[in-house]
């Protein structure tokens, strides 16, 4: 949003940027004036108005999709309601559905339709899970939402995957009405916000045969360029120790808590000695429930994040070094259970480049109403009143945030693109209450439409442009630089931790007995 004091969008720009998909780089693209006045914009692509026209013939679909999946927030993988929303609107959309329980993740899918013989492939990626604690009205206030305040969408994911999908309908409408060859995949991408679904899919090769792969995500400005996100590895620190009476025997005892304050007291002793891209974060998980007893287990989660997958299993190395030596230190053990990973975000520059023509082609319009909606979410958060941002911000430059996502593991088989739509107040972070409120009224609604818009139309040019499609590929393997892709998920890992046993049974899960078993 242009402002006659530039310091106060300075200012909520920097609380706005996103944690993760869009953090820190767009500051760096932001002309002195912060005018970012469109003299960087391309003219308006030919596909711009039948993507729009599309996305207008099927907007009830994607409305549909988004309402209900706000109506209904599941937490990642319990997405059983979510999913099935999913499912229904590509079945009715004539959309076949290939798998369900997709890569051994009973709320993932994968949908397809094509025309013609032979033809480009190209990808969309739908998010829908919910978090914890962001439960909200759709009102400028905190307030319960549809199903209390337990859990909400406050990152967008319902407007997230109304707009992927809703771009695929958009997409085979075009294609069916100009007689376009090809194929359109429909990937259920369940749990973004815990073990995604998409390195899961990844590690099947589930991506490999694509032209290319978009999506979106929901943010405080519209932006898209060359970003980076982190490589990431998730490791589970379990000490064993033998208890005892606090008071009256501890020498009979070992504490397994010990064991983990001193892996938690070896991490603080790394930070001196690690590069500035790598990024140490954990949580004590379990750590004893009684203090005049020695605690006999001790458990703690930590995220490995660093620029790329070399630079993340090194220090990688490091901690499982330092756990180790923990619990030598404390006569305890340990293991170290390295359950998921992913990889950094592969920018590509030509499909970015032509995201940032179809966002340019948008015409972003907020009512008063909208606007008057944003500032008082602005008030309740005690953030500058600067409502909604309607500009395309220029491209942003290669650089890497501290964030990670699970479409780094699709950019390593695929060209992908990303971009940010602006469905939240600027300053407004993702995780927080109001990004639930806006995206269960107008707000939210326009973020899926106007993203359809822009996926739709980008994806019309990669199926009629073979210059296109082999500008991005050869963007992608000189990224990628003949690096083979190999799965950051560990050896026998067959689906993520967590699933709810019933939706084990429901699809017939080969592990079921054990899994089953174990977990009476």
């Amino acid at each position: 949003m242009r402002n006659d004091s530039g310091s106060l969008i300075l200012d909520t720009t920097r609380r706005t940027l996103m944690s993760g998909a869009f953090a820190g780089a767009a500051l760096l693209s932001l002309s002195p004036s912060l005018g970012w006045a469109q003299d960087q914009q391309a003219e308006a692509p030919e596909s711009a108005k039948a993507a729009a026209e599309a996305v207008e013939a099927v907007r009830e679909a994607i409305l549909r999709i988004s309402r209900e999946v706000w109506e209904n927030p599941e937490l990642s993988l319990h997405e059983e309601v979510s999913s099935e929303i999913h499912l229904r609107e590509l079945r009715e959309a004539g959309f076949t559905i290939v798998s369900t329980g997709t890569s051994g993740i009973p709320t993932a899918f994968l949908a397809e339709w094509s025309q013609g013989e032979g033809g480009p492939k190209i990808g969309f990626l739908p998010e829908y899970d919910a978090l914890p604690a962001l439960g909200n009205a759709a009102e400028p206030r905190q307030t319960p939402g549809p199903t209390g305040v337990e859990v909400g969408h406050g990152c967008g994911h319902n407007m997230l995957g109304a707009g992927c999908t809703g771009a695929a309908f958009a997409l085979k409408k075009v294609m069916i009405d100009r007689n376009i060859p090809g194929t359109i995949r429909v990937y259920g991408c369940a749990a973004e916000e815990t073990e995604g679904a998409k390195v899961y899919m990844a590690r099947d090769g589930l991506f490999d045969d694509l032209d290319a792969c978009l999506a979106w995500h929901p943010g405080p400005m519209n932006a898209t360029g060359l970003l980076r996100t982190a490589a990431v590895n998730m490791l589970r620190i379990h000490y064993t120790g033998r208890t005892a009476h606090a008071g009256v025997d501890p020498w009979e005892g070992r504490s397994a808590l010990k064991g983990a304050e001193l892996f938690g007291t070896g991490i603080q002793f790394m930070r001196e000695h690690l590069k500035p891209t790598t990024r140490l974060h954990y949580a004590y998980t379990d750590g004893g429930g009684a203090p005049n007893v020695v605690p006999d287990t001790a458990e703690v989660l930590i995220m490995i994040r660093d620029q790329d997958r070399a630079e993340v299993n090194e220090v990688t190395e490091w901690v499982r070094d330092v756990a180790n030596g923990a619990a030598t230190s404390t006569q305890t053990t340990v293991e170290i259970d390295h359950f998921f990973g992913m990889h950094d975000l592969l920018p590509n520059e030509t499909l970015a480049a032509s995201m940032h023509a179809h966002m340019s082609a948008l015409s972003m319009e907020w009512t008063d109403e909208e606007q008057e909606f944003a500032k008082a979410c602005q008030r309740e958060m005690s953030l500058p009143e600067a409502g909604l941002m309607s500009q395309i911000m220029p491209m942003l430059p290669e650089i890497t945030t501290g964030g990670g996502t699970d479409v780094g593991d699709v950019s390593f088989n695929t060209p992908t693109a990303l971009f940010a739509l602006s469905t939240m107040p600027i300053g407004v972070g993702l995780h927080t209450w109001p990004v639930t409120a806006c995206g269960g009224m107008s707000i939210g609604d326009k973020g899926s439409i106007y993203s359809a818009i822009v996926m739709a139309g980008v994806g019309y040019d990669l199926m009629t442009d073979p210059d296109l499609r082999a500008a991005a590929r050869a963007d992608f393997d000189r990224r990628k630089g003949g690096r083979a892709y190999v799965s950051p998920l560990p050896d026998g890992q067959v689906r993520p931790s967590g699933i709810p046993q019933h939706l084990l049974l429901r699809d017939g899960s080969q592990e079921l007995g054990v899994d089953f078993v174990e977990n009476k």
